[in-house]
Protein backbone atom coordinates (compact mmCIF):
# COMPACT_ATOMS: atom_id res chain seq x y z
CA UNK A 1 0.00 0.00 0.00
CA UNK A 2 2.93 2.16 0.92
CA UNK A 3 6.28 1.75 -0.34
CA UNK A 4 9.35 3.66 1.30
CA UNK A 5 12.43 4.13 -0.03
CA UNK A 6 15.62 5.98 0.93
CA UNK A 7 18.47 7.24 -1.06
CA UNK A 8 21.04 9.49 1.24
CA UNK A 9 18.53 12.43 2.94
CA UNK A 10 16.20 11.51 0.21
CA UNK A 11 12.93 9.42 0.85
CA UNK A 12 10.62 8.54 -1.60
CA UNK A 13 6.96 7.61 -1.00
CA UNK A 14 5.26 5.95 -3.07
CA UNK A 15 1.53 5.00 -2.97
CA UNK A 16 1.07 1.43 -4.35
CA UNK A 17 -2.28 0.35 -4.48
CA UNK A 18 -1.98 0.65 -8.50
CA UNK A 19 -4.79 -1.91 -9.27
CA UNK A 20 -6.83 1.16 -7.74
CA UNK A 21 -5.25 3.74 -9.40
CA UNK A 22 -3.65 4.65 -5.83
CA UNK A 23 -7.60 5.74 -4.89
CA UNK A 24 -7.45 6.52 -1.41
CA UNK A 25 -9.07 4.18 1.10
CA UNK A 26 -9.00 5.13 5.27
CA UNK A 27 -6.03 2.40 4.92
CA UNK A 28 -4.05 4.75 2.83
CA UNK A 29 -5.26 7.66 3.63
CA UNK A 30 -3.68 6.33 7.20
CA UNK A 31 -0.90 4.80 6.32
CA UNK A 32 0.46 8.02 3.94
CA UNK A 33 -0.16 10.13 6.98
CA UNK A 34 2.01 8.10 9.52
CA UNK A 35 4.78 7.74 6.46
CA UNK A 36 4.83 11.05 6.30
CA UNK A 37 4.81 11.57 10.19
CA UNK A 38 7.87 8.40 10.35
CA UNK A 39 9.60 11.02 7.94
CA UNK A 40 9.39 14.51 9.97
CA UNK A 41 10.75 12.78 13.12
CA UNK A 42 13.41 10.88 11.14
CA UNK A 43 16.76 13.60 11.53
CA UNK A 44 18.36 11.08 8.53
CA UNK A 45 15.71 12.26 6.43
CA UNK A 46 15.82 15.68 4.92
CA UNK A 47 13.28 15.78 1.72
CA UNK A 48 10.47 13.35 1.19
CA UNK A 49 9.10 12.77 -2.31
CA UNK A 50 5.83 11.31 -2.99
CA UNK A 51 4.81 9.61 -6.21
CA UNK A 52 2.43 6.91 -7.33
CA UNK A 53 3.11 3.26 -8.47
CA UNK A 54 1.93 2.27 -12.09
CA UNK A 55 -0.11 4.82 -14.26
CA UNK A 56 -1.86 6.77 -11.62
CA UNK A 57 -0.56 9.50 -9.39
CA UNK A 58 -3.79 9.01 -7.54
CA UNK A 59 -7.59 8.65 -9.05
CA UNK A 60 -8.90 10.59 -5.50
CA UNK A 61 -10.84 9.01 -2.67
CA UNK A 62 -12.33 5.98 -3.07
CA UNK A 63 -15.88 6.12 -4.11
CA UNK A 64 -17.42 3.30 -2.44
CA UNK A 65 -15.98 4.14 0.86
CA UNK A 66 -17.14 7.12 0.25
CA UNK A 67 -20.59 6.40 -0.18
CA UNK A 68 -20.68 3.92 3.07
CA UNK A 69 -19.27 7.29 4.86
CA UNK A 70 -21.88 9.26 3.16
CA UNK A 71 -24.93 6.22 4.41
CA UNK A 72 -23.84 6.56 7.53
CA UNK A 73 -22.20 2.97 7.15
CA UNK A 74 -18.63 4.12 7.97
CA UNK A 75 -17.99 6.06 11.06
CA UNK A 76 -14.46 7.09 10.32
CA UNK A 77 -12.39 8.35 7.55
CA UNK A 78 -8.02 8.35 7.35
CA UNK A 79 -8.37 11.87 5.72
CA UNK A 80 -7.95 13.88 8.12
CA UNK A 81 -4.91 12.06 9.17
CA UNK A 82 -3.17 12.74 5.76
CA UNK A 83 -3.93 16.54 6.04
CA UNK A 84 -2.83 17.05 9.99
CA UNK A 85 0.40 15.40 8.40
CA UNK A 86 0.66 17.26 5.11
CA UNK A 87 -0.06 20.46 7.27
CA UNK A 88 2.81 19.96 9.89
CA UNK A 89 5.00 18.66 7.49
CA UNK A 90 8.18 20.88 8.43
CA UNK A 91 10.25 19.66 5.98
CA UNK A 92 10.56 19.73 1.78
CA UNK A 93 7.95 17.60 -0.01
CA UNK A 94 7.95 17.21 -3.43
CA UNK A 95 5.05 15.41 -5.69
CA UNK A 96 6.30 13.67 -8.45
CA UNK A 97 3.21 13.55 -10.32
CA UNK A 98 3.79 10.65 -12.83
CA UNK A 99 -0.02 10.23 -14.26
CA UNK A 100 -3.52 10.98 -13.71
CA UNK A 101 -3.92 12.97 -10.49
CA UNK A 102 -7.72 13.29 -9.45
CA UNK A 103 -9.66 14.67 -6.39
CA UNK A 104 -7.52 14.68 -3.29
CA UNK A 105 -4.63 13.40 -5.39
CA UNK A 106 -5.32 16.85 -7.04
CA UNK A 107 -6.34 19.27 -4.26
CA UNK A 108 -3.16 17.61 -2.13
CA UNK A 109 -0.17 19.12 -4.66
CA UNK A 110 -1.29 22.74 -3.16
CA UNK A 111 0.68 21.19 -0.01
CA UNK A 112 3.76 20.20 -1.59
CA UNK A 113 6.70 22.35 -1.41
CA UNK A 114 7.96 21.72 -5.34
CA UNK A 115 5.31 19.85 -7.93
CA UNK A 116 6.99 18.31 -10.96
CA UNK A 117 4.65 16.73 -13.70
CA UNK A 118 5.03 14.34 -16.08
CA UNK A 119 4.04 15.11 -19.95
CA UNK A 120 1.38 13.22 -20.10
CA UNK A 121 -0.03 13.97 -16.38
CA UNK A 122 -3.76 15.46 -15.86
CA UNK A 123 -5.49 16.52 -12.91
CA UNK A 124 -9.03 17.30 -12.12
CA UNK A 125 -11.41 17.98 -9.17
CA UNK A 126 -14.86 15.71 -9.67
CA UNK A 127 -16.77 17.45 -7.06
CA UNK A 128 -18.97 19.10 -8.75
CA UNK A 129 -20.04 16.00 -10.74
CA UNK A 130 -20.11 14.17 -7.68
CA UNK A 131 -22.34 16.65 -5.69
CA UNK A 132 -19.46 17.69 -3.33
CA UNK A 133 -17.97 20.35 -1.56
CA UNK A 134 -14.16 20.79 -2.14
CA UNK A 135 -11.59 19.24 0.18
CA UNK A 136 -8.09 19.59 1.98
CA UNK A 137 -8.30 23.78 1.93
CA UNK A 138 -8.46 23.81 -2.04
CA UNK A 139 -11.05 26.26 -1.23
CA UNK A 140 -8.51 28.90 -0.28
CA UNK A 141 -5.38 27.49 -1.73
CA UNK A 142 -6.27 27.26 -5.07
CA UNK A 143 -7.43 30.96 -5.43
CA UNK A 144 -4.50 31.45 -3.31
CA UNK A 145 -2.02 29.76 -6.44
CA UNK A 146 -4.16 30.05 -9.64
CA UNK A 147 -5.91 33.10 -9.56
CA UNK A 148 -9.99 33.07 -8.98
CA UNK A 149 -11.12 32.44 -11.85
CA UNK A 150 -8.93 29.39 -12.77
CA UNK A 151 -9.74 28.12 -9.77
CA UNK A 152 -13.58 28.36 -10.23
CA UNK A 153 -12.96 26.72 -13.18
CA UNK A 154 -10.70 23.74 -11.93
CA UNK A 155 -13.25 23.10 -8.92
CA UNK A 156 -16.88 23.82 -10.61
CA UNK A 157 -16.82 23.11 -14.01
CA UNK A 158 -14.77 19.34 -13.39
CA UNK A 159 -11.94 20.49 -15.96
CA UNK A 160 -9.26 18.34 -16.61
CA UNK A 161 -5.80 20.63 -16.23
CA UNK A 162 -3.11 19.51 -18.75
CA UNK A 163 0.50 19.24 -16.99
CA UNK A 164 1.14 22.10 -19.80
CA UNK A 165 -1.11 24.24 -18.02
CA UNK A 166 -0.25 22.97 -14.31
CA UNK A 167 3.16 24.80 -15.54
CA UNK A 168 1.45 27.83 -16.69
CA UNK A 169 -0.95 28.12 -13.77
CA UNK A 170 1.70 27.67 -11.15
CA UNK A 171 0.35 24.49 -9.93
CA UNK A 172 3.60 22.53 -10.71
CA UNK A 173 6.84 23.49 -11.28
CA UNK A 174 8.38 22.17 -14.39
CA UNK A 175 6.57 19.74 -16.80
CA UNK A 176 9.47 16.61 -17.82
CA UNK A 177 9.42 13.76 -20.43
CA UNK A 178 7.58 10.74 -18.61
CA UNK A 179 10.74 8.63 -18.65
CA UNK A 180 12.84 10.72 -17.26
CA UNK A 181 10.42 12.40 -14.41
CA UNK A 182 11.69 10.47 -11.43
CA UNK A 183 15.52 11.02 -12.43
CA UNK A 184 14.87 15.03 -12.48
CA UNK A 185 12.81 14.94 -8.82
CA UNK A 186 15.63 12.65 -7.66
CA UNK A 187 18.52 15.26 -8.74
CA UNK A 188 16.61 18.23 -7.31
CA UNK A 189 15.65 16.35 -3.91
CA UNK A 190 19.01 15.40 -3.21
CA UNK A 191 20.43 19.05 -4.67
CA UNK A 192 18.26 20.36 -2.16
CA UNK A 193 19.16 18.01 0.67
CA UNK A 194 22.66 19.33 0.50
CA UNK A 195 21.51 21.91 2.70
CA UNK A 196 21.49 21.69 6.35
CA UNK A 197 18.34 20.31 7.96
CA UNK A 198 18.12 23.38 10.27
CA UNK A 199 17.70 25.73 7.75
CA UNK A 200 15.36 23.92 5.30
CA UNK A 201 13.15 23.36 8.34
CA UNK A 202 13.08 27.08 9.58
CA UNK A 203 12.01 28.18 5.68
CA UNK A 204 9.40 25.28 5.67
CA UNK A 205 8.12 26.49 8.84
CA UNK A 206 8.17 30.15 8.60
CA UNK A 207 6.60 29.63 4.67
CA UNK A 208 4.21 27.35 6.62
CA UNK A 209 3.14 29.81 9.53
CA UNK A 210 2.20 32.65 7.00
CA UNK A 211 -0.88 30.35 5.93
CA UNK A 212 -1.81 27.56 8.64
CA UNK A 213 -4.42 30.13 10.05
CA UNK A 214 -6.15 30.33 7.04
CA UNK A 215 -5.54 26.85 5.51
CA UNK A 216 -6.86 25.43 8.87
CA UNK A 217 -10.12 27.88 9.14
CA UNK A 218 -11.07 26.53 5.02
CA UNK A 219 -10.54 23.07 6.51
CA UNK A 220 -13.73 23.46 8.78
CA UNK A 221 -15.82 25.24 6.26
CA UNK A 222 -15.47 22.55 3.96
CA UNK A 223 -16.05 19.65 6.43
CA UNK A 224 -19.13 21.42 7.79
CA UNK A 225 -20.11 22.02 3.98
CA UNK A 226 -19.61 18.32 3.42
CA UNK A 227 -21.60 17.27 6.76
CA UNK A 228 -24.55 19.87 5.95
CA UNK A 229 -24.42 18.11 2.24
CA UNK A 230 -24.60 14.37 3.26
CA UNK A 231 -26.98 15.68 5.98
CA UNK A 232 -24.47 13.96 9.37
CA UNK A 233 -22.25 15.47 12.15
CA UNK A 234 -18.81 16.59 11.01
CA UNK A 235 -17.33 15.00 13.77
CA UNK A 236 -17.65 11.89 11.80
CA UNK A 237 -14.54 13.25 10.00
CA UNK A 238 -12.64 13.08 12.87
CA UNK A 239 -10.11 10.28 13.72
Amino acid sequence: MIRIDDDGAVRTITLDRPEALNAFDTALYRAAGMALDAARAEDSVKVVVITGAGRAFSAGQDLKELERIASGEAHESGFPALLDALGTFDKPLIAAVNGVAVGIGFTMLAHCDLVFVAESARMRTPFGELGVPPEAASSWLFPQRVGWQRAAHILMANAWVSSEQAVEYGIALERVPDGELMERVRAEAAHIAAAPLGALRAIKTTMLDGQRDQVAAARRREDRAFATTFGFDPTLLDD
